[in-house]
């Protein structure tokens, strides 16, 4: 019966984080549009398309926390365990909060040592763990305040991270109350928006990669959050015979390359549309349904398919593996463009046979992104008579 209730769960979030996100899909993708539009938004509206956006995102946010949670609980949530350079880890983590710390006059502080410390963890959950932490030290920190980050050998066989702030610090009955879901420790009046769920899936996930994770803490003087993780040894460079050059990108006076868009949200629709507006390197043809999907990529041959999965009729599933059965258009590349967002629906788009996995909400630069590599792997046709509407 806990099974069977705990499939139900996992379906019921599944299913509220694909509804949850097609609506987002609009609000953030058009947000984008108007805020990189010419002419650029006035200062007014662009105050409005900021809030519009971090809300948006923080939203989309708090959906992956739950989904995560919820993952966990059911021992479902899966993990890929490798020799993780922490160096690297940490670089990009710094590069994606330290537009968060600037804007609140944050010094951070992240280590300059030579020393390759490597970690045994899943690459992108370690990032999580560590943006997580790092962006909960400069929310609750103080103007003009400090973020400290250092590695260190911790217990035998062990690497230490730590993440100090210098904010208002926790009393001992909260730091108790830390790791509790939905907890917010009386900050729920507060004007930082949050949830109470992010620390706790930060635990969890330490734990399940075999680390640990602690807090110590002065009132009125910050908070120093550890986790200690396996050391794990330095992986062996890859050895390449020749390093591959660069295919070329398209030469502003060649023919366009043709795009399909499957799609039976009209909104969702209409972005990509708006998106695809600013790239006379590309031309757009959509279809409904699986069905005319089939139809138009076998009479229209286009040079890429943008495929969603919950399609009437038959499903992108099955309409991709029809393109790929076909002699005629199993060379076009097919890329998911699907609000099923959690791991396993990415990997088994992937092991299905789809080209690339996008998931909704779009974020604009990783979708054109996207589109550039797909088309560099499959060449101009000779023959662009075949492009026809």
């Amino acid at each position: 019966a806990a099974d069977q209730a705990n499939r139900a769960k996992s379906d019921f979030l599944s299913g509220m984080s694909h509804e949850l996100r097609t609506p987002l899909n609009a609000i953030l993708g058009f947000a984008q549009l108007l805020e990189s539009g010419a002419p650029p938004p006035t200062p007014a509206q662009q105050r409005s398309l900021d809030q519009i956006l971090k809300g948006g995102w923080y939203l989309l946010d708090l959906i992956n926390d739950i989904l995560d949670l919820a993952l966990i609980e059911s021992g479902k949530l899966p993990l890929f365990i490798e020799p993780v350079s922490l160096a690297v880890v940490l670089r990009d983590c710094q590069a994606m909060v330290e537009p968060q710390a600037l804007g609140r006059e944050l010094l951070m502080r992240f280590p300059q040592g030579t020393t390759p410390y490597h970690v045994s963890a899943d690459p992108t959950r370690i990032k999580q763990v560590l943006i997580n932490l790092l962006s909960n030290a400069i929310k609750y920190n103080r103007t003009g305040g400090t973020v400290t980050v250092a590695c260190t050998p911790g217990a035998p066989g062990r690497i230490r991270v730590s993440v100090t702030d210098s904010g208002a610090g926790l009393a001992p009955q909260q730091i108790a109350q830390l790791f509790q879901p939905f907890n917010r420790l009386g900050r729920e009046k507060e004007t930082e928006q949050g949830t109470g769920i992010g620390l706790v899936v930060t635990k969890q996930l330490v734990e399940l990669m075999g680390g640990t994770i602690d807090v110590s803490s002065t009132v009125g003087e910050g908070c120093e959050f550890c986790i200690e993780m396996p050391a794990a040894a330095d992986p062996l460079p890859v050895v390449v015979g020749a390093t591959p050059l660069t295919p070329a990108l398209p030469a502003p006076d060649l023919p366009a390359r043709t795009l399909l868009y499957v799609e039976d949200n009209p909104a969702n629709l209409e972005l990509v549309k708006r998106l695809l507006e600013r790239r006379p390197d590309l031309r757009l043809l959509s279809a409904a349904n699986g069905k005319l999907g089939v139809m138009l990529a076998r009479s229209c041959l286009p040079d890429l398919v943008l495929m969603d999965i919950n399609l009437p009729g038959i499903d992108g599933v099955a309409a991709m593996r029809i393109l790929q059965a076909d002699p005629a258009t199993r060379h076009i590349p097919v890329i998911a463009l699907s609000a099923n967002a959690q791991h396993a629906d990415i990997e088994s788009g992937i092991a299905a046979g789809f080209a690339g996995y996008l998931t909704k909400p779009i974020k604009v630069n990783q979708f054109m992104a996207a589109l550039d590599a797909a088309l560099l792997r499959c060449p101009a046709p000779a023959n662009q008579a075949l492009h026809k509407a």
